[in-house]
Order: C-alpha cells, then sequence, then structure tokens
C-alpha cells in the first residue's frame, strides 16, 4: 500500500508541472472566463505543492544550505520576471508594483514564515533551535537592503517624490547584488556551518538522518521539474492577474492589495517548505528558507528593475510610506530580539504572526 501511494505521489509530481507548462501555453494572453480561472486556479495550486515536492527532493541531495538556496533563487528569478511582465503592461499604474511586491515578501517572509515555523517548531519540540550566528547575519543582511532599496528613496531630494535618480538607482542595484553575491559566498562557502540545523545537543547537523539521499540523475529530474513547476506557478499566477486585480477594483481594496496576493501566490512553495523542515525540529532550514527568499526578493527584483526601468515608460516608485516604514522598523527590531538567543518559545512565533497580521490588515484598510 505504501509502495503504491508512493508511486502515486511520483506521477502526480510529475503530470502537474507538465500540465501547468501546457495550460499556460493555451491561455497565455488570452482573457480567462470564469470556469477557466477555476481551472487555472486548480491547477496552480497542485504546481505549487509538485514545486515544494522537487525543491525538498534537490535539497536532500545537494544538502543545506544549498537546498533553501535553489528554491529561494528559483522562485525569485522567476517573481522577477512576474513584476517586470506586469509593470511592462500596465503602464503608469504599475509604478509601485516591485516595490509593493518586495515589501510583501519581505514581511511573508521576516513575519508570516519565520513566525509560523517558530510556532509550529516550538509547540511541537518545546523550544525551536537555531544557530544565531547564521541566522543574524541573514537578517542583518536582509535590514540593509531593505533600507537602501525602500526606506532611502523616501528622503532622498534628487527627484520628487518617493524615488530614485539615475545614479542612486545604479547605486542600489550594483549593492543589492554585492550584498546578495557577499551573503550567498559566506553562506555556501566560508561560514557554510552556521546555516546549518542544530540538534537539541548543541551539534550541527550536516545531512538527513532518516533517509538516503536521492541518486544524481533523481536530483537533475526533480531539478528540470521543479524550474517547469515554477514557470507553471508564475505564468498562470500572470494570467489569472486581471481578475485579481479587477477583484481588488471591485472590492474597493487599495492597488498594493494586488502586489500582496502576488507576493503570496510566488511564496507558498517556500512557505510549505518551511513548515515541513520546522516540523523535524529543522528550524535553521525554514530560517534559511525564509530570509533567504526575502534577501533574493531585493537583491534580484531591485536590479532588475533598475534594468528594466531604461525601457519601461512611467515612474518607478520604491520609497515606502510612513506606516511601513515603522513596520519594517518594529520587523527588524523584533527579529534582532528573537535571534539572539538562539532558541524561540511559542511568544516569538506568535508576536511575529501579529505583526504579519497587522502587515494584511493595514494592507487592506491603509
Amino acid at each position: 500500500m505504501i509502495t503504491r501511494l508512493r508511486s502515486l505521489t511520483r506521477q502526480w509530481t510529475i503530470l502537474l508541472p507538465v500540465l501547468a507548462v501546457v495550460l499556460l501555453a493555451l491561455t497565455w494572453g488570452r482573457g480567462l472566463p470564469g470556469p477557466a480561472v477555476a481551472l487555472v486556479t486548480v491547477v496552480l495550486a497542485g504546481s505549487v505543492l509538485a514545486a515544494v515536492h522537487h525543491a525538498e527532493v534537490v535539497a536532500h541531495r545537494v544538502g543545506e544550505p544549498f537546498g533553501s538556496l535553489v528554491l529561494a533563487i528559483a522562485v525569485t528569478i522567476i517573481e522577477v520576471a512576474l513584476i517586470v511582465t506586469l509593470m511592462a503592461d500596465g503602464g503608469d499604474k504599475s509604478s509601485t508594483l516591485a516595490r509593493d511586491t518586495v515589501f510583501a515578501a519581505v514581511m511573508i517572509t521576516c513575519n508570516g514564515i519565520v513566525g509560523i515555523s517558530l510556532l509550529v517548531a516550538s509547540l511541537r519540540h518545546g523550544t525551536a533551535l537555531f544557530n544565531p550566528e547564521g541566522t543574524g547575519a541573514a537578517l542583518a543582511t536582509v535590514a540593509t537592503l531593505a533600507t537602501l532599496s525602500l526606506v532611502l528613496p523616501t528622503f532622498t531630494t534628487s527627484r520628487p517624490g518617493p524615488e530614485f535618480s539615475t545614479v542612486q538607482l545604479t547605486f542600489a542595484a550594483l549593492s543589492s547584488l554585492i550584498l546578495y553575491g557577499l551573503f550567498v559566498t559566506t553562506q555556501t562557502v566560508r561560514h557554510r556551518d552556521y546555516f546549518l540545523p542544530v540538534t537539541r545537543q548543541g551539534a550541527t547537523v550536516r545531512g538527513d538522518d532518516h533517509a538516503a539521499p536521492p541518486t544524481a540523475r533523481t536530483a537533475r529530474f526533480s531539478l528540470g521539474l521543479l524550474g517547469l513547476a515554477l514557470v507553471g506557478v508564475v505564468g498562470l499566477a500572470k494570467g489569472v492577474s486581471p481578475t485579481i486585480e479587477s477583484g481588488v477594483a471591485a472590492a474597493g481594496l487599495p492597488q498594493a492589495v494586488v502586489g500582496v496576493i502576488i507576493a503570496l501566490l510566488v511564496l507558498l512553495p517556500e512557505t510549505i517548505a518551511a513548515l515541513r523542515a520546522a516540523r523535524r525540529d529543522r528550524v535553521q532550514t525554514s530560517l534559511n528558507l525564509a530570509h533567504g527568499s526575502a534577501m533574493a526578493s531585493i537583491g534580484l527584483t531591485i536590479p532588475a528593475v533598475a534594468l528594466a526601468s531604461v525601457w519601461l515608460s512611467g515612474p518607478l516608485v520604491l520609497g515606502l510610506g510612513s506606516t511601513h516604514m515603522l513596520m519594517l522598523a518594529l520587523t527588524v527590531v523584533v527579529s534582532s530580539l528573537t535571534v539572539v538567543p538562539g532558541r524561540a518559545t511559542p511568544l516569538q512565533g506568535g508576536v511575529h504572526l501579529v505583526l504579519f497580521a497587522a502587515y494584511l490588515e493595514l494592507a487592506v484598510n491603509p
């Protein structure tokens, strides 16, 4: 029976990414009626689950922290493509889309994913244990990237409004790439041990104790299917985005809600993967996924939109308003206090989730 269930799992995780790409090809650039939107939504949800499965196969083969890095970068690259595509189609009304989506990604990862991972791990295992050196370095990088890219434009005076001048935007883009590259080098080469899960006795976990890693051929196959699944997820999300935008407008909600919904859809694979890691008492892996995704979202999106602004018409608004700057500052302070001890209780998880809920409430009702 177990063998049969495993066989069925392998089949649907192979078929759904292919189906998503085929459906994307059939629906690209076309208006979708109600039944088609429902079908796309079902395939979209299935593709997310398939992406998580294949990401875990690859992660098991390459080990941590490379596994979480693969998923974070793969998802973010396609997220960037989605943002640039929507900005190209949206004109002036999409001038804040990059800012809204990137800030939503930071709030979702640093409060939503971190909070629920800490809560699940601490409720299941008593306390959530992680490495404060690696997590602190990741948090410091996220805070610096977010401040340079999303806060400074509000206070610069070279151009009217919360926008960078060309020179400032170039500096922000190059700084983002350099910081992200430096962090990846630190995480994977120089100080890899800081980003590995730890046991209750304080020992570093260098592999999965419960199963042998998959073969190189299986990992390469899953890597290819992961790419297909992510292309399908983001492409289908773009296909239903007109429905999302019209629904947001019909409900009288702010335009920023579109960016929140896009970020929620794109970050769903990381959220599920982080929850699974937290249930297995691998909280460091969950935090690697959360902070790595936030970092990749800023470090890759800002350079991409800076380059795209050369041919995109309309302004590129990156600066946050006062309310969101306050939420970002509170998130950095609370995250720092969470990281310092190297362990967390349900209280810390609950605090982060309350901050995430406050962000969602303010996005809907500013």
